[in-house]
């Protein structure tokens, strides 16, 4: 009798398209969630995590509720993105506090930008990434 090889199950797509990834920290399920995403989104994804990796030399990455997040290490997370049908969230945890404050939201301190398939505007993006990384963020990194 022959064994078979196990295939790989590609992850459950939840509301929306959204990748459902086991919660674990570092880059691997960070790199399996944006794998993960459908469509146009993989490359929205690769662009933020590329982008957020050079603007922030040593960032700290985990998945936690199906969404990547981003953080310092001893700071707490700064950011997170998050598939939609549609666009990427991309969420800024004390976004009141950048300049120019982010277009969405009305949450206390968070905010965020819709990211739609060929509007990423990677300028403006860096400018907050930057601004909110050298703020403290929310819970542990």
């Amino acid at each position: 009798m022959r064994k078979s090889t196990p295939k790989t199950a590609r992850p459950v797509l939840l509301s929306g398209g959204n990748p459902q990834i086991a919660k674990a920290d570092g880059d691997a399920p960070v790199q399996a969630y944006i794998a993960a995403m459908p469509d146009w989104k993989r490359d929205v994804g690769r662009q933020l995590d590329a982008l957020i990796v050079r603007t922030v030399p040593g960032v700290r990455k985990a998945v936690k509720w199906n969404s990547p997040f981003y953080g310092v290490a001893g700071q707490g997370w700064f950011l997170s993105f998050h598939t939609f049908t549609n666009y990427v969230k991309v969420t800024f945890f004390f976004g009141t506090s950048l300049r120019p404050v982010p277009p969405g939201g009305s949450a206390k301190e968070a905010r965020w930008i819709d990211v739609h398939e060929s509007d990423l505007n990677v300028a403006q993006l860096a400018q907050w990434i930057r601004q909110a990384a050298a703020m403290p963020g929310w819970g542990k990194s």
